[in-house]
């Protein structure tokens, strides 16, 4: 085995070893905390979690973008004085955005729960923002030990802090949202003591370089409205659900989709460790590792489908009053299938090849169709079935959208494949939906099959030159 498989199979390691135990927690927290805090409680939790999820936009691409110019970078090669005026001028700039929305909830918010949320996502803002700069440049230049450290770090102390919650017999959900912001506040002041020479440098070295935040936000905006965009795909129709229906309604939908993605956290890990990979190989080789890749994993995002019928009579037996709610989980577990790749191929690859602008173009129709579905659905028909069917739609239209400008862009042809794996994904939505579950994995299972015999030439060739290329 070569140093450098070597070397990709130790950061994957890391980059596993992160992601199994976020999911992990993250299954945990899914399953333990609606078991024990009421409807309401976890609703306004999971609405903390939405309006959480897009704090990252408000750096307006400039961590973005220095993940984009110095991936694939060695991290002793980083001008650390230049680095360390960035981290200062982005935390200043996070700490005014926080307050200007503190400011603006004390005016205009008059829930009192939604206000409350509102001001402790500022908090977020600060947090997670700066942090998030200090981990993108620790992944951005290979250091997966120590990001993966940094992470861990953040959800063990989460989950630890919620079960000492739930075990004292508190049930407040302000109370699971200090949780994990404590968590994320010890994590950032290990990830600073880990970028100390980044971080800690003397006020003389500062350098306020406004053509370097310039650069940065120039070359991560694309991505950043890209990701907007990707958020408002599933986040349009939540945001429908929050406002149309009651904050139950939404808190349990929140929960069958948090069930669905469980599975993307394990698959997610190698996307992180492929980027710097990818950008330092060959050109002329990333058609060969993409079309070898995707054999391999589709075989097996398919495969995951099949953890649905387990996930489904579990969480019914343990969550008994959310059981209506997982009427939908069979509709939106394909979510795993796209979702997956399109994290773990065609993102990365977009990455690599520089074609932030294909992703923008694509996240943006896909927004901009699922900004006109919340409103038909939830709004002018209020049809939560419609409303929860868009969302998978919606995954696949992106998905395949985004595979077709890659796979024009790398000269591969993968119609045929995209034909099957939509096939497969139907019949398992349709099996799941309309029949028992003891009828629906036998009805998948056989379908499964006749996808493996059909696949199996390609399999077989991709698979044994991935190990030809481990041994060489």
């Amino acid at each position: 085995m070569n140093q450098k498989v070597k070397h990709l199979i130790k950061n994957l390691s890391y980059s596993f070893s992160t992601n199994f135990i976020t999911f992990l927690v993250s299954f945990l927290v899914t399953l333990i905390v609606p078991k024990f805090i009421g409807i309401e409680d976890y609703g306004y939790w999971q609405l903390f979690i939405l309006y959480t999820s897009f704090v990252g936009f408000l750096h307006f691409g400039w961590i973005d973008g220095i993940y984009l110019r110095y991936g694939g970078r060695e991290y002793r090669s980083l001008d650390k004085k230049l680095f360390y005026s960035q981290f200062l001028m982005l935390a200043a700039s996070q700490i005014f955005f926080a307050l200007i929305i503190v400011f603006l909830s004390i005016i205009f918010i008059e829930n009192a729960n939604k206000a409350f949320i509102i001001r402790m996502t500022a908090v977020d803002l600060v947090i997670v923002n700066t942090r998030y700069l200090l981990l993108f440049t620790l992944q951005a230049t290979a250091r997966f030990k120590k990001y993966s450290s940094i992470i861990i770090l953040d959800r063990l102390q989460y989950v630890f802090l919620v079960i000492i919650l739930l075990a004292f017999g508190f049930r407040d959900y302000q109370l699971m949202i200090f949780a994990d912001l404590t968590a994320k506040i010890i994590s950032l002041m290990f990830a600073l003591n880990i970028c100390k020479d980044i971080v800690f440098l003397r006020i003389a070295d500062f350098n306020f370089s406004f053509s370097e935040v310039a650069s940065n936000i120039g070359a991560g905006i694309n991505l950043l409205i890209s990701n907007i965009a990707s958020r408002l795909v599933i986040g349009s129709i939540r945001f429908g659900i929050e406002n149309n229906w009651d904050i139950e309604t939404f808190g349990k939908v929140s929960l069958t989709l948090s069930v669905s993605r469980l599975v993307l956290l394990i698959i997610n890990a190698i996307g992180i460790v492929m980027y710097p990979v990818l950008r330092r190989t060959n050109a002329e080789k990333l058609p060969n590792i993409y079309l070898m890749l995707r054999d391999i994993l589709m075989p097996l995002l398919l495969g995951a489908l099949f953890f649905y019928y387990p996930i489904r009579i579990i969480v019914i037996a343990w969550l008994p009053s959310y059981a209506d709610s997982f009427f939908y989980l069979g509709i939106l577990f394909p979510i795993i299938v796209y979702e997956g790749k399109m994290s773990l191929l065609i993102n990365t690859y977009l990455l690599t090849l520089r074609q932030e602008k294909a992703i923008l173009k694509v996240n943006v129709l896909t927004a901009a169709v699922s900004f006109i579905l919340t409103i038909i659905f939830t709004s002018f028909l209020r049809n939560l079935d419609l409303s929860i069917i868009s969302i998978i739609f919606l995954i696949t239209l992106r998905c395949i959208l985004a595979e077709i400008i890659l796979s024009n862009n790398l000269q591969v042809l993968i119609t045929k494949d995209i034909f099957l794996e939509l096939i497969m994904t139907t019949v398992f939505i349709l099996s799941a939906w309309f029949l028992d579950s003891s009828i629906s994995i036998i009805v998948y299972s056989a379908a499964y099959f006749i996808y493996l015999i059909f696949k199996h030439d390609e399999i077989r060739h991709s698979f044994n030159h991935l190990v030809a290329i481990m041994r060489r």
